[in-house]
């Protein structure tokens, strides 16, 4: 069977399991490895095959084969192509649809094709929504190879022609996704201060939720984002069974890094990362200092525990 109309996936978490479960229903056939024997075995339930070992995987699937790895960034997928290298033969490709930096997915380019390999990268946009929704892709590599992987991404798009592209050489796939998350790290801390002054705004008793509800059409905020934080205060309006603290991916960082290093003035982006990292800090040593110098200067109050 051609690589577009079979896939083997590595790593099968509620992303990885709900793209094989898509492309199943896409009428791809799907060979599926974890190292969760659960994981394998919802895959084999729902009537695609799951194996328990690299080298099963590799062996049901013909060539060439498409091996899609759905593992964390760094030093995971090096370890996993090392690993499966041995199992393949030249023209088999792999595809790394993880969050992936960039020079990273160059360098293995590179390197893979010096060794009869092909390589594609794909950002994937989506989350745990992309079963029903579908995936937003964005590919990188060599172009006649994401040609040939074409049926793969339409399965798992929205649509057929819809959300997915060929961006560019090696490394473009996750370079846009990297510029895309930094613009997700925005749009969610505008939202959210947004809410916040609203919710601050005690005298006027305003309905956060149905605020959202009402921004969701017509307004020219509206967004699939503010759809998912419209959701999220209706089950929680105060969030009160939320902590403060707000982690990152890494692509913010890197965008914020590539913003310095092309001298592209990028204040927005950077300072909502920046704000994800304040959330992590206990007893906020930067805010004590501000406080203590305030005083110092003006005799303002402090608070004290």
């Amino acid at each position: 069977m051609a690589a577009g109309r079979e896939l083997g996936i590595i790593g099968l978490g509620k992303m990885g399991g709900n793209m094989a479960e898509r492309l199943r229903q896409g009428g791809i056939q799907v060979v599926g490895f974890d190292f969760s024997a659960e994981a394998v075995k919802r895959l084999t339930d729902a009537g695609s095959t799951g194996v328990s070992s690299l080298e099963d995987l590799v062996k049901n699937l013909s060539a060439p084969r498409a091996i899609w790895l759905m593992v964390p960034a760094g030093k995971p997928v090096d370890d996993t192509i090392a690993k499966l290298k041995p199992l393949m033969q030249k023209g088999d490709i792999f595809i790394d649809g993880g969050n992936s930096n960039y020079k990273d997915s160059q360098r293995r380019y590179h390197e893979l094709e010096a060794e009869g390999f092909k390589f594609v990268d794909v950002g994937t946009s989506g989350g745990v929504w992309g079963l029903k929704e579908g995936y937003s892709m964005m590919i990188g590599g060599e172009e006649p190879v994401v040609e040939s992987l074409r049926p793969i991404f339409e399965a798992l798009a929205p649509g057929k022609d819809l959300g997915w592209g060929y961006m560019g050489p090696a490394g473009a796939g996750h370079f846009v996704k990297m510029v895309h998350n930094g613009i997700e790290y925005g749009m969610m801390q505008a939202y959210a201060e947004g809410f916040s002054i609203m919710g601050q705004k005690k005298e006027l008793n305003l309905d956060l939720e149905k605020i959202a509800q009402v921004w969701r059409y017509g307004s020219v905020v509206r967004s699939w984002l503010l759809d998912l934080t419209a959701d999220a205060l209706k089950k929680d309006p105060g969030l009160e069974d939320l902590e403060a603290y707000v982690e990152d991916s890494g692509e913010g960082r890197w965008t914020v890094m590539e913003a310095i290093d092309l001298n592209i003035s990028a204040p927005v982006i950077t300072e909502s990362l920046i704000r994800r990292i304040r959330s992590r800090e206990e007893n906020n040593f930067t805010d004590r200092m501000l406080a203590i110098m305030r005083n110092a200067f003006g005799g303002h109050a402090v608070k004290k525990d």
